[in-house]
């Protein structure tokens, strides 16, 4: 029996940094930036007065969402003038501030619009480490035990213009960002470890028009494994551009048109989802073998029926969720793109929706967090308001949602 104990300890000390790991809930998105959660027992009903486990008050204004490590949730705010931007680390079972770090200032921030924020990306987190991102404002990269600032990087130039949006990625020893602004488009990556820049990439787009609000955008970078290759897939104004993530070398182009992209690119079934054009191309179903420009000779399928512009999706099973900036939600055939059903709600949804526990959250800009089953039928499960609007996409902690309003930060659960 002894020796039996010992086995099952020695197998599960070897397992479990694996087993962890899938709880954290480390960047824009979650894991794989799916916006999907393998936790079981997630809340269903809640409201000021229940199933609150705490509630933390968070100063200044951001639209970034929470990243979860271990004990860790980090978040970033900004004054909202811009001046000042800051990270913010809590104690997961309690709630409370462990640091509130002060990380850039800026004595004259560029013009933000009111609907978004000094610090709407969302930072991007390891083991003992942080990397919290303000757009061209500067790139920090913090110890998370200590809060010590380790590097940053402040030199480049990009005017977004209304605010900064795309967050930042980790992909083996890089931080990948997009820098979509209205005079400057390229794509990074530093060296996680000394912030050096490994490669940086212009965007090889044309976008037909002289006019820099049209060649902006707030997108995400999403790593694919497809056949044996590696992809950054990386969405940005009129196109989409796929780059060897270690070279930043080109594999393939779609162009779809559009503006101010800031849906994360979704994979599954062959296909990679892109929703960041207009008209005919807003969201693209996309087989990803090709090279070149793909636009004529990849596309599996496409709609522009209720497309969400700043909202991402949610891809389970071979189901495709959205709900777009007006209240529609829509559920898809994830392999044909046929309409499986559409309703129409009250409000504005500017966050983007997650999946836990055979549910959808999808929160809207009122402090209403709406609630379905993940089905191929309409099943609406619980409305639940809190007293502050959320623009921040919600995250998960164990059997907990984190929801950040414009006041608080929330942990939901029993």
């Amino acid at each position: 029996m002894r020796h039996t104990t010992t086995l099952w300890t020695i197998l599960f000390s070897l397992l479990s940094p694996s087993l962890f790991a899938g709880d954290n809930w480390a960047e824009f998105r979650g894991p794989q930036g799916s916006g999907i959660s393998q936790a079981k027992g997630l809340p269903t009903k809640w409201s000021e007065t229940e199933n609150i486990v705490w509630k933390t008050p968070i100063h200044g204004k951001g639209w970034s969402s929470p990243v979860v490590w271990g004990n860790q949730i980090w978040l970033t705010t900004a004054t909202v003038d811009g001046k000042k931007m800051s990270a913010i680390c809590l104690d997961a079972a309690s709630g409370k501030i462990v640091h509130d770090l002060l990380l850039f200032e800026n004595a004259e921030p560029r013009f933000c619009h009111p609907t978004n924020s000094y610090a709407s990306p969302t930072p991007v987190i390891e083991e003992g480490r942080i990397y919290c991102h303000f757009g061209s404002y500067g790139t920090a990269c913090l110890d998370t035990k200590s809060g010590k600032t380790l590097w940053t990087r402040r030199d480049l130039e990009s005017d977004d213009f209304r605010g900064p949006g795309s967050s930042p990625i980790l992909f083996e020893d890089l931080l990948v960002v997009n820098y979509d602004g209205v005079d400057l488009q390229f794509v990074v990556a530093f060296n996680k470890k000394t912030s050096d820049t490994v490669w940086q990439k212009k965007r090889n787009i044309e976008y037909g028009t002289d006019n820099g609000d049209r060649k902006k955008a707030y997108g995400t970078p999403t790593i694919v494994e497809f056949e044996g290759h590696t992809q950054l897939v990386s969405p940005s104004a009129v196109a989409t551009i796929a780059y060897d993530p270690r070279t930043g070398d080109e594999l393939w182009k779609l162009r779809h048109g559009g503006m101010n992209a800031a849906a994360r690119p979704l994979f599954g079934h062959g296909l990679i989802y892109i929703a960041a054009g207009d008209d005919d191309y807003s969201l693209v179903a996309l087989r990803p073998n090709g090279t070149g420009d793909v636009t004529d000779t990849h596309i599996a399928w496409k709609t522009s029926k209720s497309v969400p512009r700043r909202g991402s999706q949610l891809l389970v099973g071979d189901l495709y969720f959205m709900v777009n900036d007006t209240g529609i939600l829509t559920c898809l055939d994830a392999k044909t793109g046929d309409i499986h059903w559409q309703k129409r709600r009250p409000g504005q949804f500017w966050s983007s929706p997650i999946y836990g526990d055979g549910k959808i959250y999808a929160c809207d800009d009122q402090g209403v967090t709406l609630v379905l089953s993940a089905t191929k039928e309409y099943s609406e499960l619980a409305e639940n308001k809190l007293s502050a609007g959320c623009n921040a996409s919600p995250a998960v902690v164990d059997q907990s949602l984190l929801i950040r309003t414009k006041t608080h930060l929330y942990r939901i659960g029993k």
